[in-house]
């Protein structure tokens, strides 16, 4: 499919009304998506047949100084990752510090069980064994 006779200046026409803040068919966003939609031409067009004008569209975004809305976007996400991964970071802490005190209860557990084991085979075990108390029924 060729393009259109007049999509360089429908292009151009977009640029001018995104960047004035009046655009028409689009969000209005500092993207090429955006751009695309108010030109009214596949997104394609700007990255294959008018590479020269993406760059100038970028080129335009930049001197104005302000962040492009998708740069805006990606910088709010890696707040929020680096968050979560921090979050991340003091909750493994902390499961690591857990397992360590759980491993010494276990081992002082099956030191002692080793212990009264040892005592209830013995001749004469210090250990009594108590009656159990029956169960009460349940319902």
């Amino acid at each position: 499919m060729s393009p259109a006779l007049d999509e360089r200046d429908r292009i151009r026409a977009a640029m001018t009304r995104i960047l004035s803040g009046t655009p028409e068919r689009s969000n209005g966003a500092l993207t090429i998506v955006a751009l695309a939609a108010e030109a009214d031409v596949p997104r394609n067009a700007l990255t294959q047949r008018h590479p020269d004008l993406r760059n100038e569209f970028y080129a335009k975004v930049k001197e104005r100084g302000q962040p492009t809305d998708f740069e805006v976007r990606l910088r709010k996400q890696i707040v929020k990752l680096k968050e979560l991964r921090q979050a991340d970071q003091e909750e493994l802490a902390e499961l690591r510090e857990d397992r360590e005190a759980l491993v010494r209860v276990v081992n002082q557990l099956t030191v002692e069980n080793r212990r009264l084991r040892q005592q209830l085979t013995a001749p004469d075990p210090v250990v009594r064994v108590l009656p159990t108390q029956p169960r009460p029924p349940t319902r």
